[in-house]
């Protein structure tokens, strides 16, 4: 979110945990990109801000609930308030337990046993979700539309959207079981808690391959999860690069140096295998 936004965001999320008797005197911006993730202090409360309609947080709060009582390794909503969606000022709004972290990062052995617990719970729940090729065409759209991505060149326009088409038919090609996923089960969506690694964010959940969650997760966590298909989590991670420089070339995405990412991940899609990890592209562009 632009400056503005996250203004009125932080004053929307605590003018609703005030009204709610929750007290928010200060909010911490944990995170900014096309969502806002805030600490609430002296209560303690995680916030997700979000611009009204472009979130599907109603389908988060109640996956997560039915996940946490299923006993996932899932952040609980706040226990003090309704768990519901609170609209104030054109945000959806979500009040969340706040962790503090006691490491930065998930080991890669407890990250992959919470992620392997997250799909064993995931598929104990019976929630319809939308499938992951539905992302992948979301990813086309944007692709095929020099409005949406003004700034994609044609030459790389014309080799996304083949790429994007190759990798959809190369997944459906394994005849892989599906089910319910994270969706974006990456580094920044874990918390190393107390109680253990805890997920958050299930905004881009989705029905797939575990292949599919497994691709956006660093390569040492991929090592202690058991039962993969190393030749389709290949392909995933392939598609999942291919999606995710579209959407940084998209108008108005607001990730932090996403340009940057955009040219690199193009960069890296034409280079060929092996193919890195999101964390490890990351890594190469924050460089020393």
């Amino acid at each position: 979110m632009d400056t503005t936004d996250v203004t009125r965001a932080i004053a929307a999320a605590v003018s609703i945990a005030s009204s709610l008797g929750l007290a928010a005197d200060d909010a911490v911006v944990l995170h900014n990109s096309n969502k806002l993730a805030l600490r609430l202090r002296p209560c303690d409360v995680f916030a997700r801000v979000a611009p009204e309609g472009q979130e599907v947080a109603e389908f988060e709060v109640r996956l997560a609930g039915r996940l946490v009582r299923a006993g996932s390794p899932m952040c609980a909503l706040e226990p003090r308030v309704d768990p519901r969606v609170y609209r104030r000022d054109g945000f959806a709004v979500t009040l969340w337990t706040y962790h503090e972290p006691v490491a930065p990062r998930t080991p890669p052995a407890d990250f992959a046993g919470a992620l392997e617990r997250l799909h064993a719970g995931m598929r104990t729940v019976d929630v319809p979700g939308p499938g992951f090729r539905d992302r992948i065409t979301e990813a086309e759209a944007v692709v095929a539309d020099p409005v949406r991505s003004p700034e994609l060149a044609e030459a790389d326009r014309a080799f996304l959207s083949g790429r994007l088409g190759e990798l959809r038919r190369a997944v459906d090609g394994f005849g892989a079981a599906e089910q319910l996923l994270h969706g974006e089960p990456h580094p920044g969506n874990i918390l190393n808690t107390e109680n253990g690694p805890l997920f958050i964010d299930l905004e881009t959940c989705c029905r797939g391959p575990v292949e599919f969650d497994l691709a956006h997760v660093p390569a040492a966590v991929c090592a202690h999860y058991p039962g993969i298909d190393q030749g389709l989590l290949d392909v995933c991670r392939q598609l999942v690069i291919a999606m995710v420089a579209a959407w940084r070339w998209e108008a108005g995405d607001q990730f932090p140096d996403g340009r940057r990412f955009g040219v690199e991940l193009l960069r890296v899609l034409r280079a060929g295998p092996p193919w890195p990890t999101l964390d490890a592209v990351t890594a190469r562009l924050d460089g020393p």
